[in-house]
This record gives C-alpha cells, structure tokens and sequence, in this order.
C-alpha cells in the first residue's frame, strides 16, 4: 500500500490530451487532495519538438523529448501514454510496467493490437493498465461495461463510435454542405486524425469495437475478421433519401453475439438509423452507444466522444482510480478471458442484414 503524500505524474505525449490532463491536474489540485488524501503532481511531459508554440504552456524544465526518461525516472509514480502509434508507446508501456508503474492510455490502436499481451503484462507486474479514454472520449463505457453492468450479458452493442465521421455527416445533413467542404472545417478545427483514414475509413471506429467486443465477451477479434466501411461515398443525395425514409445515416460500430451459437461479430458501417433513436439524435463531435444486456434491458449512453477535455477527463478518472489501487483499493473485475472454443468470430456467412441500394439510372 502506498503512503507517499505526493504522487508525481509523467505525461508522454503533450499534444491536445496530453496539455488539457496537465491544466486539469493542477487547476483542480485541490479537489485531488480532498478527494485522495495526496497531492497529485504533473511534473514532467514529453514531446517531439521543443521549439513548437503551444496552447497551454508550463515550465520549460519539465519538457524533453526523450520520453524513456519520464518513464525511467524515480521520481515518476504514474505514467500517461498518450503518444499515439504501435511499437514505442508499446515498448514505453512495458518499460512503465516492469518498473512498477501503472500505465494510463488514450491508445486504442495499440490496445486493439497488443492488448491481451499488456494487460497480461500489468497483471504480471501487479499494476493496473488503465485505458477509459481510448474509447468514446468523455463516455465512461469501460467502466460501465467492466463495473456497473457486470452482471450482463450483451448479445447487441451499437452506436457512433467516430466523433469526426458524425461531425461531417451531421454538418452534410443539416446544411447540405459537401463532404469535402465540410472535411476542410474538421481539419481547421483539429477534429481529424493526422492519418485521415482512421477516422474517414471507419478504422478508429473499429479499433474501439474490437476493445468493446473485448470487454463483453472476452476474446478479441482481428481487424481482419471485421467489417470495415467509412463514410467517403455517402453523398448527400444519400442523406436525403435516407430523409425520406424517416431515418438518418450514422457511421456505427456494432458487435453482436450469438449465445446460441457462440458467435461474435464485429463491424462498422454507415446505416440507416430510424429518426426516433437516440443514436440518430446524437449528432455533432458526440457519441452514442447503445448497450442491450439480458439483466437491464437498453441502456444508451451519449456524450463528447473527442476533444481535449472530454478526453482529458477520462484520463484523469483512470489516474484517480490508480491512486486509489495504489493506497489499496480493490482492482476492478478482471477482464474476462474465453478459450476459442467458448467463443468464435461470426463467419461471413453468419452476418447478415438489411441494405440500401443507390441506382443511377
């Protein structure tokens, strides 16, 4: 159990999330020490270049570009990964963990392709991997899923899982603006990816689907045995048609589980949604995802789904969360584990459904 009075909190990573986690921290210190019985110190963040302006600015000193150096550092308790990509944020992770170190990530690329080895790896250790961010920004859906209904079981999730996709799509419907025009205000704005194809292609989408097929069945399905669509083709003569049949197009993730069969499938797509749904109501950088569990019935949960302090926020929940593990809390349920032949991805021939045909004629 720790009895340090002041935990210190390294940031890898100080780009949007990676500042509004800082600024929060230290405008809310106070409440951390109510809350918490510590202080709770952002003290050094890592970047890739020294020389940039940016939005929120803090002491020189605790700036490098050498993020191995936070992570090594005794002085370090917690470590955020919110660096982005694959193979360093992975090597940093594992780094952070065989130190003893809880790790809090925003990363749902690499939880999507390493995470049954990190979380295995945390477990090892005896620290938490901690990743509330990486799905739906400011949505608290991982500790939905992993606490409050952990008495389920989920034979249907769906919802927007893209708040850049449902931002062009909602700007299109409404305005009748283009999608390349509209694509042009998204990047001004800061809400596209630096690889577009993440967003655009539906791939960020599926990224947090396959952690969400994760969480309620407990295996995880490759990007290869899922269903991948973006939004590029949608025009808006689509939008209107859509219109007329009193629905609205929404990019959604859906992961479906046959308990008859043991099937999981996982795909994203764009999809009529009827107009009365609330997921066709959320509209707009928010996401919605609907949860249909055999013991609650529907639960729909909406909020921001991207942005730096919806985003921000869930990373700070997952720091107070280690804090509180750290001064010897229990952990949350473990994260379920299934062998193949409890639970198998769908077969195409398994997967079917309704479809909207467009003919130029």
């Amino acid at each position: 159990m720790n009895e340090k009075k002041v935990l210190r909190v390294g940031i890898l990573g100080f780009g949007t999330v990676g500042q509004g986690t800082w600024k929060h921290l230290v405008e809310n210190e106070k409440a951390w020490e109510r809350i918490l019985g510590v202080q709770l110190i952002p003290t050094r963040a890592s970047v890739r270049s020294l020389s940039k302006k940016r939005a929120f600015a803090i002491d020189p000193t605790c700036i490098t570009t050498d993020s191995l150096s936070i992570v090594e550092d005794p002085d370090i308790d917690i470590v955020c990964e919110l660096i982005g990509g694959i193979e360093e944020a992975k090597k940093l992770t594992l780094r952070a963990f065989s130190m003893g170190k809880s790790v809090i990530t925003a990363n749902k690329a690499l939880i999507c392709d390493h995470g049954d080895e990190l979380f295995k790896a945390a477990e090892t250790a005896g620290v938490r991997y901690a990743f509330e961010a990486s799905v739906a920004g400011g949505i608290p859906i991982i500790k939905v899923l992993r606490e409050s209904l952990v008495a389920n079981e989920f034979p249907l999730i769906y919802g927007i899982m893209n708040g850049t996709s449902n931002y062009i799509l909602t700007r299109m419907e409404n305005e009748g603006a283009t999608f390349d025009d509209v694509l042009g205000d998204a990047r001004e704005l800061g809400y596209v990816e630096a690889d577009e194809a993440l967003d655009l292609d539906g791939v960020d989408a599926a990224h947090k689907a396959v952690i969400l097929g994760y969480l309620a069945h407990g295996m995880w399905i490759d990007l290869k045995d899922t269903t991948v669509e973006g939004i590029r083709r949608i025009s808006n003569e689509d939008l209107a048609a859509a219109r007329d049949l009193n629905c609205k197009i929404k990019l959604i993730g859906v992961i479906r589980r046959s308990f008859e069969k043991n099937y999981v499938s996982v795909g994203v797509y764009p999809a009529l949604v009827p107009i009365n749904e609330i997921i066709a109501q959320t509209d707009g950088v928010f996401n919605g995802i609907s949860l249909t569990g055999t013991v609650v019935g529907t639960v729909v949960l909406t909020g921001r789904g991207a942005g730096q302090d919806p985003t921000a926020g869930s990373v700070i929940s997952d720091i107070v969360d280690v804090v509180k593990g750290m001064q010897g809390s229990a952990l949350p349920p473990k994260l379920l584990h299934v062998t193949p032949d409890e639970c198998k991805p769908a077969p195409s021939q398994e997967i079917s459904g309704c479809f909207y045909l467009r003919l130029s004629v």
